[in-house]
């Protein structure tokens, strides 16, 4: 049941619950959905008006004001829910008027740019939990990884691909299947790779093969989705052993052909991101879960010991308990004027630091970045943009097949990891000067000599697609914090939702020990799983 509330505030029945959680982002609603799978009493609380939190998809006119205001729209001197803003240096640009004329056209996604692989482990929980009965998907097209020369150098994904490719020279192709089969060989048990090897730097051993450059690029930046430069040595943030480089060629190679209907290895949800905290949230409410939207957390509750959690105070002033809480991570929490100054909130409410920051674009286009292509990946390896770019910077287009753009528009997202507002945002500028152009009017005043000469230039210019709108920002990273109230995090770097499924599921453990994290009650015959897999994708 889900209830939209709009002043007056009707109550709530009933007052008290096991569990109450407060925003609707993906780790928060796949908490509800768990729990009430598990038969807890939950309360779903969010002051939006829509569903997603900071792992929403909006209309074009709605990203604006969610990146640059709180997320609550209540502000009251009394309150001691604090919503932090995790956005900054927002920079929104217009080229074209005309994008704002069809605003509702669009679903943009605030965490982008984000896939699914078939066979990674939001899939899985799609499937066991039953959210898959409310998503569809389509497949991602190709993948391109930029060159030495900055030329896009297309990501073959099996062995067929490889063969096809036109950009790989006959050695390479060599070289490419014959790493394939040792991993796939390793991962079988017909062969192993030596433990020295595996616990190895994955670059090192990349080298041990003898791959070229142009190879290594494609395993670790697209294949294995590396973010940091494997060849700067000891000045590499976070170092691929072996190891864990060939599980992450396993998930890619499994996901190719894992779904009759997808060619590679990418899915993407129809009309956006926000559809999956959605699809658990549906999945919650099936199993008792109560929804209240428009109803901000004015104030926590502690009990007269001083030191315990006990509930919450709504915005329409009713107080409702429950055993345990669960927060989202852009809410702080100050001293409360409900509870005695001798209760200290801090050692109730453990709010989770700042672990570092990622660069975000959304981009409006009016043409394809690859002809015939709706939607694609495109990798930047460090370097590859400028020499001091320190990590990859990752891009992925949708089209109006996918529901998320008017025909005839492209959305293109942009991300890479950072320690600063500064060089996030010159390797993000960086990648869509290399790929768009800007359409300006400059050259209608010009003398004909003047156009006569920058024929050329124009020519070139045009076929690269135009910009038609553009909005950056940086995004805080937050972690998952346990204490007596649990915090869920914020969207992180990656470019799938691995980590994050596995973070959510030991908050969920925390909280409920006693209970699975989604028992295996679905799709437990083996001979029925490619069936309930293939209603995953859209015909």
């Amino acid at each position: 049941m889900t209830t939209e509330t709009i002043p007056p505030y009707p109550p709530i029945e009933p007052s008290h619950f096991d569990l109450i959680v407060i925003g609707t982002g993906l780790p928060s609603s796949i908490i509800s959905a768990a729990a009430s799978t598990a038969a807890k009493s939950v309360l779903h609380l969010d002051s939006n008006s829509f569903y997603g939190s900071h792992f929403s998809s909006l209309p074009l006119h709605d990203v604006t004001s969610f990146l640059t205001t709180s997320s609550s729209d209540h502000d009251d001197v009394t309150d001691d829910v604090i919503f932090r803003q995790i956005y900054s240096d927002v920079e929104i640009k217009c080229y074209d008027e005309s994008v704002n004329e069809c605003s509702r056209k669009f679903s943009l996604d605030v965490s982008g740019p984000r896939v699914l692989f078939c066979a990674d482990e939001c899939v899985n929980l799609l499937l066991r939990s039953g959210g898959n009965q409310y998503v569809e998907f389509k497949n991602i097209d190709a993948s391109f990884v930029a060159g030495e020369s900055g030329e896009l150098v297309s990501v073959p994904d099996s062995k067929s691909a490889v063969f096809k490719d036109r950009t790989l020279k006959f050695s390479e192709k060599n070289q490419l299947n014959s790493f394939f089969k040792m991993v796939q060989g390793h991962l079988s048990g017909e062969m192993r790779i030596e433990d020295e090897d595996l616990e190895s730097s994955f670059v090192t051993f990349l080298d041990k093969m003898k791959l070229p450059p142009k190879i290594k690029s494609i395993i670790l930046y697209a294949i294995a989705m590396v973010d940091y430069d494997q060849d700067a040595g000891d000045s590499c943030k976070n170092i691929l052993k072996t190891k864990d480089g060939i599980d992450r060629l396993a998930l890619y190679h499994s996901s190719v052909g894992r779904f009759p209907t997808a060619l590679g290895a990418l899915l993407y949800p129809l009309y956006g991101q926000g559809e999956l905290p959605q699809a658990f949230c549906r999945r919650a409410a099936v199993k008792g879960c109560l929804y209240v939207l428009r109803m901000p957390v004015i104030s926590v509750l502690l009990n007269e010991d001083g030191g315990t959690y006990k509930g919450v105070k709504l915005v329409s002033g009713q107080e409702i308990t429950s055993d345990k809480l669960v927060m989202d991570p852009s809410i702080t929490i100050t001293s409360s004027p409900v509870n005695p100054p001798s209760e200290d909130v801090s050692k109730v409410f453990k709010v989770g630091g700042v672990s570092g920051k990622v660069a975000r674009g959304i981009c409006i286009t009016k043409s394809s970045l690859k002809p015939n292509i709706s939607s694609c990946l495109v990798i930047y390896p460090p370097r590859s943009l400028y020499p001091d770019q320190a990590t990859s910077v990752r891009v992925l287009q949708l089209g109006s097949n996918i529901a998320v753009c008017p025909s005839g528009m492209f959305v293109v997202y942009f991300s890479a990891l950072c320690d600063d507002a500064l060089e996030g945002k010159k390797s993000l500028h960086a990648a869509i000067d290399s790929l768009f152009s800007v359409h300006t009017l400059d050259t209608a005043d010009s003398s004909s000599t003047d156009l006569a000469d920058s024929a050329e230039a124009k020519d070139r210019a045009e076929v690269k697609p135009t910009l038609l709108w553009s909005a950056l920002y940086i995004q805080d990273l937050i972690e998952g914090s346990m204490g007596p109230v649990v915090t869920t995090p914020t969207p992180d770097g990656n470019f799938n939702y691995n980590d994050l499924i596995g973070s959510t599921s030991k908050l969920f453990q925390k909280l409920y020990p006693d209970d699975e994290f989604f028992p295996e009650t679905i799709n437990t015959d083996p001979s029925d799983k490619l069936d309930d897999d293939s209603d995953l994708l859209e015909s």
